[in-house]
This record gives C-alpha cells, structure tokens and sequence, in this order.
C-alpha cells in the first residue's frame, strides 16, 4: 500500500515552485502578501482525470493513477509533480468527519472589516484552530469563514472573545449549521 502519490513507496513532500526563466533572480513571482504567483496553465483530458482520481483517493500510487489514465508511471509521475509545481495541486489531506471528531458545532460566521485590513484578519483567522475555510467576498460582508467547534459554548467562545476583540473587524453574524455534505467526487 501506497502512503501517497508514488508508486510502492512514499511521495516526498510537494515542493516549492522554483521560479524559472520570467523570473531574473530564480524566485518565484511574489504576490503583495509574499505568496507566490501562479500563471493559469490550461488541463488536458489526462490532468483532469488525474486530479479527478486524487480527489476521490490521495492515497492512490503512481501505479493506479498511470493505470486509470493510460499513461506510463513516468508520465504519471511527472504529471502529477508538474500539477503539484503549477500550484494547482495545492496538498493532500484528509475529509474530516467533524462530528466523530468532536467537533459537534459548525457555522458560517460574516465579518465586515476595516477597508484595507483584509491581510491583517486573514493573518489572525489563519491561526484559529477553529477556522477551516476563509474567504474574501464581495456583498453584504466582506469576510466568510467556516468554522467547527466542540460545542455551541465554544463557539459563543469563538465569536464573542478571539473574532470581536480584534480591532479590525466590525461586525460578526454567525449562520449555524445543521447539516452539511462535502460534495466531492466521492461525497
């Protein structure tokens, strides 16, 4: 059994993009936040059938990734660590049962922030244990994250005592979650 990507044995950690000819100094593009840049690639049939089969088994080998797409295991390999330089495989990782997990308490929590500070609260949401998804929307608010907790109390926790005390967010609303089903391939 495979631990990741690699055929009969471990994948080695994805790598970092190593910058290339457009770039004079070797580095990558730096987007303003210090992230490195990506340029849009299009995907033929094969990256989309491997992506497609990584989502539904990030454990999969090269083997049966090459097998599935009709591809050498070379070619597989290659492009899999391509997608995974590209930044369009971004990690591998486990789908939590949040629940069985402890985490029994799940919201959808807005934020309207102080104009130009969308850096600083993304810096502070980041290190929330708590914090599974954050993103910066246009409408109403400016900030949606999802959050999972043990319980409502953590959570009332949550909101009234790490989100409302930073200076830069102005206001919160917390949409509790019921139900919720990952839609992924193998959802």
């Amino acid at each position: 059994m495979a631990d990741g990507p690699g055929g009969d044995r471990p994948e080695p950690p994805p790598r970092a993009p190593d910058g290339g000819a457009d770039s004079p100094t070797g580095a990558s593009p730096r987007s303003p936040d210090g992230r490195p840049e990506y340029q849009p690639r299009p995907l033929d049939a094969i990256d989309r059938d491997i992506l497609q089969m990584l989502q539904m088994d990030g454990r999969a080998s090269i083997r049966s990734v090459a097998e599935r797409v009709h591809v050498s295991r070379a070619n597989a390999y290659a492009r899999i660590n391509r997608l995974i330089d590209d930044g369009v495989i971004r990690g591998f990782g486990a789908r939590v049962n949040h629940e069985r997990a402890g985490q029994g308490a799940s919201a959808y929590i807005t934020l309207k922030i102080v104009q130009n500070s969308w850096r600083i609260v993304r810096a502070q949401l980041r290190r929330l244990p708590e914090a599974s998804h954050i993103a910066l929307v246009s409408g109403d608010f400016d900030v949606l994250l999802m959050v999972h907790t043990q319980d409502n109390r953590a959570l009332r926790e949550l909101v009234l005592t790490k989100l409302q005390a930073m200076p830069e967010v102005l206001s919160t609303r917390t949409l509790l979650v019921f139900e919720e089903e990952d839609l992924g391939p193998d959802a």
